[in-house]
């Protein structure tokens, strides 16, 4: 399975590399204050900290000691190249590859196994990768690799109401979205009272907080349902500002 999901997060990875590769770098991305630099440079930030956390954990409990609030934009100032991204992805490809069968990976949250890893790790690429978009005008093809985003989403659920303050629903809901060939996804009961539906990436853009709710065709049924959709979140950490309408 890890072997697919890397085969994945290489993909996303290029899809990504082939916007920059010819762009300039200090083009302002629509996260507020960061360039297209800012952008790559979090992304090899959290590349070698994952890396550093697959490899020596001990390494990394020691550096998670020293952190402070302001780490992930420190990270993001970090001078980078395009070579330097490159090798950071295959470095962490190789160190998620090297962990023991039933190990999980230390973070700033839980641990997670590799593949929970690389499944974070292709949906924060998609993020970033939808701002770059953004800020060069470019159109993405949505691709079968949104579905694994939409399943951290979905994975978030209850943690979505916690971060924000809310209680976690009982209430089951039943998400069905449309993959990018039509083709049907879903997640939960059948018989579940409350429902998300759309298009995926939508409910993706929505979930990462790339589009506002009233610029996406994603729709909510229920009491439970209509709760989560404005803060639904497929990111660990705070919930963010989101974007405006369009």
């Amino acid at each position: 399975m890890i072997h697919e999901l890397l085969a994945d997060l290489s993909a996303e990875s290029q899809v990504l590399d082939d916007l920059v590769a010819g762009a300039d770098w200090a083009t302002l991305t629509p996260a507020e204050g960061w360039t297209i630099a800012h952008q790559i440079s979090h992304l090899r930030w959290t590349d070698r900290v994952a890396a550093l956390a697959a490899r020596d954990p001990d390494g990394f409990a020691e550096a998670l000691g020293t952190a402070t609030p302001d780490m992930v934009d420190r990270g993001a100032e970090e001078p980078v190249t395009l070579a330097e991204w490159r090798a950071g992805r295959e470095e962490l490809a190789e160190a998620l590859l090297a962990v023991p069968p039933g190990t999980k990976v230390p973070w700033f949250g839980p641990p997670m196994s590799p593949a929970s890893m690389v499944t974070a790790r292709l949906m924060e690429t998609w993020a970033h990768g939808q701002d770059v978009a953004d800020a060069l005008g470019a159109t993405r093809e949505p691709t079968h690799r949104l579905r694994h985003v939409a399943h951290l989403a979905v994975r978030a659920f209850g943690y979505a109401f916690l971060v924000n303050g809310l209680p976690a629903p009982t209430d089951p809901v039943r998400v069905e979205l449309t993959g990018p060939a039509g083709e049907p996804w879903a997640w939960g009961p059948p018989d579940a009272a409350d429902r998300i539906t759309g298009p995926a990436l939508d409910f993706c853009l929505l979930a990462t907080q790339r589009r506002h709710r009233d610029d996406l065709a994603v729709t909510a049924i229920g009491p439970t349902a209509s709760a989560w959709l404005p803060i639904a979140q497929a990111f660990a950490g705070p919930p963010g500002a989101g974007r405006g309408k369009s």
